[in-house]
């Protein structure tokens, strides 16, 4: 049986309870964050996390945007749609959807990891025009470590295991399963972001839906299309990630000679929740270099 998280429950003490709401777009219902005022800036997290990813940087970027941010298909409170819909360009029209039910524009858009790849793609497939894209640590090109011929079809098959996730998230909501899982992307959290880490990937749902995810994903179309990108990128990198290697930044940045990379010094994946001032004053920066609409 796979175990979802309850919002009544599982919900109760999520970072700005108060600014969450939930939506049907796209065929499925989804839960969102909305707070602050202003511009409007779209925070898409990367796989397996949720919108706790952002509990420490929405309320500094709320000061000066309209924050809105929502779990990924699949993840967190939101809905697993049909398998087609999470494929990378299926996100994208599914993310699409509900910015148009929503009524919002963004402006500025803030990826971190997959949530990278989502916001390139939208760009791309001319679903959003905002004047900037911000990626932390973004999972842009094929994984130079795993090849995509195996990856793909091994999330494939342990999605189609019903018992696979249920043991998964068994694993890894222990306490020192989880903290083991951060440390392997370099960074380091504090306790707040270890329960909130534990309590996601306790959930067989949650992580069926990750699975599904990187069972449908794709990114050589993706590193194929980014030298038509318009939109101006920035790269942050944290230089301890152990997740996308750093290096990555600079294939792309080769790719993309007019993207600006920034470095987080001593930081891992999850840079933008180790250090949330320094991340909303690098999207302050880069927003200040960027012409308004």
């Amino acid at each position: 049986m796979v175990t979802k998280l309850v919002w009544a429950r599982d919900g109760a003490d999520w970072p700005h309870r108060e600014a969450s709401r939930f939506v049907r777009a796209g065929g499925f219902e989804w839960h969102v964050q909305i707070m602050g005022d202003g511009p409007v800036l779209l925070l898409l997290h990367g796989t397996g996390a949720a919108t706790h990813s952002w509990r420490d940087l929405m309320p500094l970027l709320a000061a000066d945007f309209t924050v809105v941010a929502p779990d990924l298909p699949g993840h967190g409170f939101t809905a697993t749609p049909p398998a087609a819909q999470m494929s990378l360009p299926g996100m994208a029209r599914a993310v699409a959807a509900l910015l148009k039910m929503l009524d919002v524009k963004p402006e500025i858009v803030v990826g971190h990891s997959a949530g990278s790849a989502i916001a390139a793609r939208m760009c791309l497939d001319g679903l959003i025009a905002p004047r900037a894209l911000i990626s932390f640590n973004g999972a842009l090109l094929p994984l130079a470590h795993m090849p995509s011929e195996l990856f793909a079809p091994l999330a494939r098959l342990m999605a189609s295991m019903p018992l696979v996730p249920r043991i998964a998230s068994r694993q890894a909501g222990k306490q020192n399963s989880v903290e083991r899982l951060i440390a392997g992307t370099g960074s380091v959290l504090d306790a707040d972001g270890v329960k909130f880490y534990r309590r996601v990937v306790g959930s067989s749902g949650h992580v069926n839906g990750a699975l599904v995810m990187m069972a449908n994903w794709g990114l050589r179309d993706l590193a194929r299309d980014l030298p038509r990108l318009k939109v101006p990128l920035t790269l942050v990198t944290g230089s301890a990630d152990r997740t996308v290697p750093p290096q990555d930044a600079q294939r792309l940045h080769r790719l993309l000679p007019g993207a600006t990379l920034v470095s987080m010094p001593g930081l891992g994946h999850l840079a933008h929740e180790e250090q949330p001032a320094r991340a909303a004053e690098i999207i302050r920066e880069t927003v200040g270099t960027v012409a308004p609409t």
